[in-house]
């Protein structure tokens, strides 16, 4: 079965609400291909090679979590993406990309998905009052120490956690937020979370774990983001009886 092209953004700008974020790129459609859908490819990343992966499998539509043209990037349309913005207009495929909003959705949002993947209760956001309410507090099902969770993780995840231990034995309240999010480790702190988890480390965050008392897990960006562009495809496979798959690109970082 087949959905118009215009009709999959409006259900996704409808579930995903992309005007309630100030983000750092356009969220939904970036490049418009075929007007009809039949054959939806998702992934973490509009990279060259998963373009090619698509065509492969015949998308008329790929929905990624990182798309183009990023707040303060050269807007000039040449070299790398040149060449991936004319794979998708030579295949005559669309482009549809959720930044901010994907992240934050409480159903199928990344950070809903990871914790569930972790087998983490969600019981708050991390920021409460913010208008766009990325990021979430919760807990463990049964407390366990870091070395337990970092195993977790790395079963799950399928890569090694880097770990700056907190000074609690074992961690009960946990707060995550997926991606570039290591800066938000200052206000799981300011909870009284347990532990925090992210997808990227700065220098200046293990000096903060160290000193706070808090243990941080850095995950890997693309390794906790792979969760909710899966689950929208999903959904929006199921609502319009589309074909769908989820191509994951090996990124290490």
């Amino acid at each position: 079965m087949s959905v118009s092209l215009e009709t999959l953004v409006q259900e996704c700008n409808l579930l995903l609400r992309p005007d309630d974020f100030r983000d750092y790129c356009p969220n939904g459609l970036q490049v418009e291909g075929s007007a009809t859908v039949n054959s939806l490819v998702s992934g973490v990343t509009a990279s060259q090679d998963f373009l090619q992966a698509a065509i492969k499998q015949g998308a008329d539509a790929v929905l990624v979590h990182h798309g183009y043209f990023w707040q303060g990037e050269n807007p000039q349309i040449s070299g790398i993406k040149k060449q991936r913005i004319r794979t998708l207009l030579e295949n005559d495929i669309s482009l549809l990309a959720y930044h901010l909003p994907l992240d934050a959705h409480p159903q199928i949002g990344n950070n809903i998905q990871l914790g569930k993947q972790l087998g983490f209760t969600v019981e708050d956001e991390l920021f409460p009052r913010h208008k766009s309410k990325v990021g979430v507090t919760g807990r463990l099902e049964e407390p366990c120490s870091a070395e337990v969770l970092c195993e977790r993780i790395e079963q799950v995840l399928q890569r090694r956690p880097l770990h700056v231990p907190g000074r609690t034995e074992k961690i009960n309240t946990i707060a995550w937020c997926t991606g570039s999010a290591q800066h938000f480790i200052e206000q799981a702190h300011e909870l009284g979370a347990d532990a925090y988890l992210s997808g990227e480390v700065s220098e200046q965050t293990v000096h903060f774990a160290r000193e706070s008392g808090i243990h941080f897990f850095a995950a890997g960006h693309h390794a906790t983001e792979r969760y909710g562009v899966q689950a929208l495809g999903s959904y929006l496979a199921e609502k319009f009886d589309l074909q769908h798959q989820f191509i994951d690109i090996d990124n290490p970082v």
